[in-house]
């Protein structure tokens, strides 16, 4: 893995594929542990863009017979950090209510968005709501919304690749890299 450059800025690797396949895993074992004897299997509620790349990859890993996944999408970013505003772009169709949702997330910096996402899914009635995301920035957290299925924690500087944009570019890296200072 080389030194990248999108809209003018470099990036450095950080985290290599084979290293996130095996924290997918990680988490797709935590996650089936915890809903294989369920009656009716969870929703996996993927928050686009970012999420799509680990939501596949999770969802598969997962495999839990007759799971469903559907997609909702949110805007926070522009450029390199958090706008701190929340705008809903697509909503949800399914109906969640008395299902066991987790919430695909790409990453959890602020919170910000996790308390929105799940404050409008608590309001269709879910029997419970977790939260798995690849990424998580716990010295950003301003919300205390921590998720439940955590890939890796990591410090608060700006990443991208696996499915992670910088204004759209970037997200086909199948790794992650972090901007260099």
């Amino acid at each position: 893995m080389a030194i990248v450059t999108i809209k003018g800025l470099n990036f450095e690797p950080y985290i290599s594929r084979e290293e996130i396949q095996k924290q997918v895993l990680r988490v797709a074992q935590e996650i089936r542990r915890d809903y294989e004897n369920n009656e009716l299997p969870p929703v996996f509620v993927c928050v686009l863009n970012g999420s799509f790349i680990f939501a596949a990859d999770l969802f598969r890993a997962v495999n839990l017979e007759h799971s469903e996944i559907t997609f909702i999408r949110f805007k926070s970013y522009e450029g390199t950090s958090s706008t701190g505003e929340i705008t809903q772009v697509m909503g949800l169709a399914e109906n969640i209510t008395g299902r066991d949702v987790i919430i695909v997330e790409d990453i959890v910096d602020t919170g910000v968005t996790a308390k929105a996402l799940r404050a409008i899914l608590r309001a269709k009635n879910p029997k419970s709501m977790k939260m798995a995301t690849l990424l998580y920035k716990p010295a950003s957290l301003t919300t205390g919304e921590v998720p439940e299925y955590v890939g890796f924690e990591i410090p608060s500087r700006f990443i991208l690749g696996y499915g992670l944009d910088l204004d759209g570019e970037a997200r086909s890296l199948p790794d992650i890299y972090v901007k260099v200072d």
